[in-house]
């Protein structure tokens, strides 16, 4: 049995609302240690990473905050690096999502090390595509997949050790209905494959799952960025950028139930949930709940 390391990354950073720093403990309150104990899970909860304070500047050269979420990002990957050094499953608990690229180069530094195949499903709204030139609030919380993929600046596509950390085809993005102009150009010209809402609509989530985990084997470590805006606001109000028409409860906990199913997931993020824009905690307690599914609890009487 994998031992479990939450880390939390208190920061709202990269993002364009603050709150998201408050998401590492909104997801303890929610009870994450508790329930992931209760699935039979070793935990071992390190508490949180340190980094700057969210300065809330205006953008510079189409980036806000660029050095601090350098920093940010760079403690994600040494504490990701480090807990899967350790045999450690790393459980990211955001804060936003630019951390998603010192967690995910990690992943990919790791799985290069070892010889093992990566891939990554991307449940968000967003793309998260965009870079500098094509972004509307530079934002970097709206760019680490193409800073994984190396389109951006040399401090963010350089967190690890290799550039690009990622290939555009080692990535699943599923849920997405939020792509900004010039980034659905730049998606469709890197052939990044996206399950979007019409897609899942169209041919269902079962099957658009089946497809997006279709190449898994023996040798692949399967990590999961899950953005709490991937599921629809009006389950999980507590995000800063919501988006109507995502998955709905049953859609989302098949999601992590067929994850589960794999048993090859390795390392994982929650980022962007937001409490200030939540109900009493309900969207923490929506997110633990299935990230217990993630690691196993069925909401069939399945043996």
């Amino acid at each position: 049995m994998s031992m479990i390391r939450l880390i939390g990354a208190p920061t709202d950073i990269g993002a364009g609302h603050r709150g998201a720093s408050m998401g590492p403990e909104a997801l303890r309150v929610a009870g994450i240690v508790e329930a992931l104990r209760d699935r039979g899970m070793a935990v071992e909860d390190l508490g949180n990473l340190s980094g700057p304070m969210n300065p809330w500047k205006p953008p510079v050269n189409g980036y806000r905050h660029l050095p601090q979420v350098v920093e940010w990002n760079r403690a994600v990957y040494n504490a990701v690096r480090e807990a899967l050094g350790e045999a450690r499953l790393p459980v990211l608990l955001g804060g936003d999502h630019c951390l998603g690229l010192g967690s995910i180069a990690a992943v990919a530094d790791h799985c290069r090390l070892h010889g093992k195949k990566l891939l990554i499903l991307w449940l968000d709204a967003h793309a998260d595509f965009n870079t500098n030139q094509i972004t509307p609030s530079g934002n970097v919380h709206g760019m680490p997949v193409a800073c994984l993929c190396g389109i951006g600046p040399p401090e963010l596509t350089q967190i690890g050790d290799h550039c690009p950390a990622i290939q555009p085809e080692q990535i699943r993005q599923i849920g997405i209905r939020s792509v900004d102009a010039g980034e659905k150009r730049l998606v469709h010209e890197m052939k990044l494959d996206i399950y979007d809402m019409r897609y899942i609509d169209e041919i269902g989530i079962k099957r658009a799952m089946e497809e997006a985990l279709s190449d898994l084997d023996d040798n692949t470590h399967l990590h999961v960025s899950f953005d709490v805006d991937f599921l629809d606001p009006e389950i999980a109000p507590g995000v800063g950028t919501t988006v109507p028409g995502g998955p709905n409860y049953r859609e989302a906990q098949l999601v992590m139930e067929m994850i589960a199913d794999t048993n090859r997931m390795a390392s994982l993020d929650i980022v962007e949930l937001n409490p200030a824009y939540d109900d009493h905690n309900r969207t923490a307690r929506l997110a633990v709940d299935l990230v217990e599914s993630l690691f196993g609890k069925s909401t069939l009487m399945r043996l």
